[in-house]
């Protein structure tokens, strides 16, 4: 075992992370749904969903059988909405190729839907103790200050040399215990900004450390300005109820229940719900980013005074009781917009 391992792991019996919920009861199953939950969202924003999610869809099988809007439902909030979509294929792929038995064999857990190198390791390392090296965003971190590792590690060649030296510090011997412990260095103590150097294990021979350039690893992808996008939501209201539709299963939002999209709120009204609006109402614009935008939405209240028939017999529509709980998953952005809905429904047309 490396020295530097070595000291990874003396530093985490003392004050690694040992309480998380995907920590007791420890199964493939378990550990897998919450390294998926866990790409690029942080623990703390994970733990209630997983506890959540656990409760509903407790081993593979009954994630495997369940409907995707109850899947996607349980998802509304977390963002990244394709993890969801393919954790739900990946267990249905389970449980009809594996007899619902996680599979064991590295390549066999990469071919599943959704599922990359470093996730696929830590799944193994995890719940099975095999030997894989890992290459989440802590460990990223770690790696590049601790052997002062430059560029961005979206390239080839510096993504290659962070795995080598990944498996390079994986030991032979307490492989989970050492998988979580880099994850939780990188997390506690190793962090993007103000990194705790002086609580580090292995602080005594981190090359940035020691040239006091800490803040220049891991290096970061060169800044880009984000283009702005517009897009106009309508809300259509009758009777305490709001018109939603499903959003078609690829692309943002894919699968979720949604606001409808339109270029015209009056065209729609005739060619969706073959009424004319008997009241429009537009509200502040609602601004939300994504990785790579921004997204201006401009909400439109329509007073509907008779709803469409034809929606009651289209299972990507519906109109939905504001007090009832969603048909499936919702975005963050359009639940906001319903929240605030449902809060001045009663005044909207004052």
């Amino acid at each position: 075992m490396t020295a530097f391992a070595t000291r990874v792991l003396h530093w985490f019996d003392t004050h690694g992370r040992k309480d998380l919920p995907w920590q007791r009861d420890v199964n493939p199953y378990r550990v897998w749904v919450s390294e998926i939950m866990l790409q690029q969202t942080q623990v703390q924003t994970v733990i209630p969903y997983y506890e959540r999610f656990m409760r509903t869809f407790p081993d593979l099988m009954s994630l495997a059988d369940a409907d995707i809007d109850a899947v996607l439902l349980h998802w509304s909030g977390l963002g990244y909405y394709a993890r969801a979509r393919n954790l739900h294929r990946a267990a249905q792929i389970i449980r009809d190729e594996y007899a619902a038995e996680f599979p064991a064999e590295l390549d066999a857990v990469l071919a599943l839907p959704g599922i990359g190198r470093s996730t696929a390791g830590a799944i193994l390392a995890l719940a099975k103790q095999q030997r894989h090296a890992i290459l989440d965003g802590n460990v990223k971190r770690v790696l590049a200050r601790h052997a002062a590792i430059a560029g961005w590690s979206g390239t080839t060649d510096v993504a290659n040399v962070l795995w080598a030296r990944a498996n390079e510090l994986t030991p032979l011997e307490r492989v989970a215990e050492y998988t979580q412990a880099i994850m939780d260095l990188g997390a506690t103590l190793c962090t993007r900004t103000k990194p705790a150097c002086d609580a580090c294990p292995v602080a005594e021979d981190c090359v940035a450390r020691l040239s006091a350039s800490v803040d220049l690893y891991p290096g970061r992808k060169a800044k880009q300005v984000k283009p702005l996008r517009q897009t106009i939501m309508v809300m259509a209201l009758s009777d305490d109820s709001v018109y939603l539709e499903r959003r078609p299963p690829a692309g943002i939002w894919g699968g979720l229940w949604s606001l409808p999209e339109v270029q015209n709120v009056a065209d729609w009204c005739m060619q969706i719900l073959h009424v004319a609006p008997a009241a429009t109402e537009s509200q502040a614009v609602l601004r939300h980013s994504f990785s790579h935008y921004d997204l201006d939405i401009q909400p439109v209240v329509v007073r509907v005074v008779a709803r469409s028939r034809t929606v009651a017999d289209n299972a990507d529509a519906t109109w939905h009781a504001l007090d009832d709980e969603p048909p499936g998953g919702i975005a963050a952005p359009v639940q906001q917009l319903l929240n605030t809905l449902k809060t001045n429904r009663h005044v909207t047309n004052r």
